[in-house]
């Protein structure tokens, strides 16, 4: 004798989707990101070259990083 075997019923498709992510589904990429450009600027190196201005933006993204997570 076989067992039932219990199919899930479609949901109605109301035409549009409707998805909601977690807070940390877009931080952490983000904070990968930024993280991952600052190893690459290393903007403590003073021989690392590189727009002064782009080394500043980084700067300010890790203070307001900080900021944020105190």
């Amino acid at each position: 004798m076989s067992a039932r075997t219990h199919t899930r019923p479609h949901p109605a498709t109301t035409g549009g989707i409707d998805i909601r992510l977690p807070w940390w589904a877009l931080a952490l990429p983000t904070l990968a990101f930024v993280v991952l450009l600052a190893l690459i600027l290393n903007p403590a190196d003073p021989g690392a070259g590189g727009a002064p201005t782009l080394s500043h933006l980084v700067q300010r993204i890790q203070q307001t990083l900080t900021h944020h997570a105190s």
